[in-house]
């Protein structure tokens, strides 16, 4: 490695739990990629390291399931389905009719709670696990 990632290696790993989060916010805003599977392990170590901090570290990842709907929004909630997953016409709507059924898998909190609201918004009845 050069010195500069060495330098900058040693910097990271002085930083507290809550740098460390701002500092992949910074990442994902500046650079405009997601880093939800890999927060959570750039988080849980330096948590593990301090001992207690382990178990008060917050969830990092969850399920969107979508619960139910209003059947008069059917083709709303369709929609922002199709949005979310990216899937076809036929496969999103079998999703859709299955509820409740699970949209999205192991994702970060925050899109997470902007899909909830998505289909709120439109008539479904959303949780997330």
């Amino acid at each position: 490695m050069s010195s500069k990632t060495d330098e900058i290696l040693e910097s990271l790993k002085t930083l507290s739990l809550l740098e460390a989060s701002e500092l992949v916010k910074q990442i994902e805003e500046t650079f405009g990629v997601s880093a939800a599977a890999s927060a959570g392990v750039v988080m849980a170590a330096p948590g593990a390291a301090g001992g207690g901090e382990a178990a008060a570290e917050e969830k990092t990842e969850f399920d969107v399931v979508l619960e139910s709907f209003d059947a008069s929004a059917k083709i709303k909630v369709l929609k922002e389905v199709r949005n979310a997953t990216g899937l076809g016409l036929g496969d999103a709507k079998a999703m859709v009719e299955a509820a409740p059924k699970t949209i999205k898998e192991g994702i970060a909190k925050e899109e997470a709670e902007a899909l909830k609201k998505a289909i709120e918004d439109v008539g479904g009845k959303v949780t997330l696990k």
